[in-house]
């Protein structure tokens, strides 16, 4: 099965940018949609992004649409979130997970591979 390693996070100051990637290993990448979910401290996970596995079709939350991008380069092997205009709301813990095939869900039932987490904290 897929493997997940996330990197990217660090500090930014409110209103800059950030791009998480995640790297897959261990099996055909193009085979997996992929999301991207966040977990801020005392708060649930929550959906942020998603992508089919054929790239055509990308999913947002409502609330993040227009700031972040998803995208992915399977020669690589990655998944990609490119964040912009972040604020301290944005602080979390960013997961990337894989499902084999599918369309980018929503909901974090759906993926069974998940990486461990990248820390993205967004100083006001």
């Amino acid at each position: 099965h897929v493997q997940l390693v996330e990197s990217g996070g660090g500090l930014v100051q409110d209103g800059g940018s950030l791009r998480l990637s995640c790297a897959a290993s261990g099996d055909t990448f193009s085979k997996y949609s992929m999301g991207w979910f966040r977990q801020a401290l005392g708060n649930e996970r929550e959906f942020v992004a998603g992508i089919s596995w054929t790239s055509t079709y990308t999913n947002y939350a409502d609330s993040l649409e227009g700031r972040f991008t998803i995208s992915r380069d399977n020669a690589k092997n990655t998944v990609y979130l490119q964040m912009n205009s972040l604020n301290p709301e944005d602080t979390a813990v960013y997961y990337c997970a894989a499902r084999l095939w599918g369309y980018g869900s929503s909901s974090s039932n759906d993926y069974l591979h998940w990486g461990q987490g990248t820390q993205v904290t967004v100083s006001s």
